[in-house]
């Protein structure tokens, strides 16, 4: 008795599982249908004039901008972003928790509001003033979508590059001071390479951050045409207009972009773990 009483706790613990199982699954493939719907319709429309689309000059204008500010802006980014990363995961100094607060306040910002922070910044002020006087403008130009950009992707990159120095046990870079490297020495040599993966990842993801930036782009540098026209502002001013088969041109090419730099960070962030196994 005692045996069938096991048996049929088991089958029910077993319908259960499999109701919570299928119950996950129906919520992961509804909100899969719900996006992959969204976006395949875009790219279904896209796709259709993009041959004829994507040889105007506003659209290849757009692209090249989009490419030459998004490229500038994240090896930037990477080059503040390294060492603000290190810094922040292996130092302990006194408001680096503020710091780190202070880092992350665009993620959670809207991007208009950055746009705000940032044209008065370098429109209104005299430290502003001083640099335009200097040559060196960004109201309304291509540099203020380079700021922009810069501004909106840095903390995603520092939020990666943490992570990823996290995973590198520090004892490595003990082991390799004791042995006569100086701390630059082991973290060019021993926590560089380890992080190869991680970098990598942080570049696409925040490559693909910055190309598809609007709003905070937007506020800096305006949305003119054949002048500060990016993707996003060109998809932007051609639906104010009316004009969609050039709208859903740049929208594809943005979800094209998007999907591309996703896939490698998945790659790159599933090797990553590798080096949490081995450190």
């Amino acid at each position: 008795m005692k045996l069938y009483a096991s048996l049929g706790a088991n089958n029910k613990l077993a319908v259960r599982n499999r109701l919570f199982q299928a119950l996950v699954v129906s919520v992961i493939l509804i909100l899969f249908a719900f996006m992959f719907s969204a976006l395949a319709n875009i790219v279904w429309k896209g796709l259709a004039g993009l041959l004829h689309t994507i040889t105007s000059k506003e659209i290849q204008f757009a692209i090249r901008l989009s490419l030459f500010t998004s490229f500038t802006s994240t090896l930037i980014c990477v080059v503040f972003a390294i060492p603000v990363a290190y810094g922040l995961e292996r130092f302990n100094f006194p408001g680096r928790r503020f710091i780190n607060v202070i880092l992350d306040i665009p993620l959670s910002l809207p991007p208009l509001v950055s746009g705000v922070a940032l044209l008065l910044l370098f429109g209104t002020t005299s430290f502003g003033q001083a640099l335009a006087a200097h040559g060196l403008r960004f109201i309304f130009s291509v540099n203020g979508i380079i700021l922009a950009q810069f501004f909106i992707i840095t903390p995603y990159m520092v939020r990666v590059l943490k992570s990823t120095i996290a995973d590198i046990n520090p004892r490595l870079e003990f082991v390799a001071r004791t042995l006569g490297s100086s701390q630059w020495q082991a973290f060019y040599k021993v926590t560089l390479p380890l992080a190869k993966n991680g970098i990598i990842a942080g570049l696409v993801i925040s490559w693909s951050r910055a190309i598809g930036e609007f709003g905070c782009a937007l506020m800096v540098a305006g949305a003119t045409r054949m002048v500060t026209e990016t993707l996003p502002v060109a998809l932007y001013l051609n639906m104010s207009i009316g004009d969609l088969e050039m709208a859903m041109a740049s929208a594809t090419c943005l979800i094209v972009i998007s999907l591309f730099s996703l896939f490698i960070f998945e790659m790159l962030g599933g090797k990553q773990s590798l080096v949490s196994r081995i450190t």
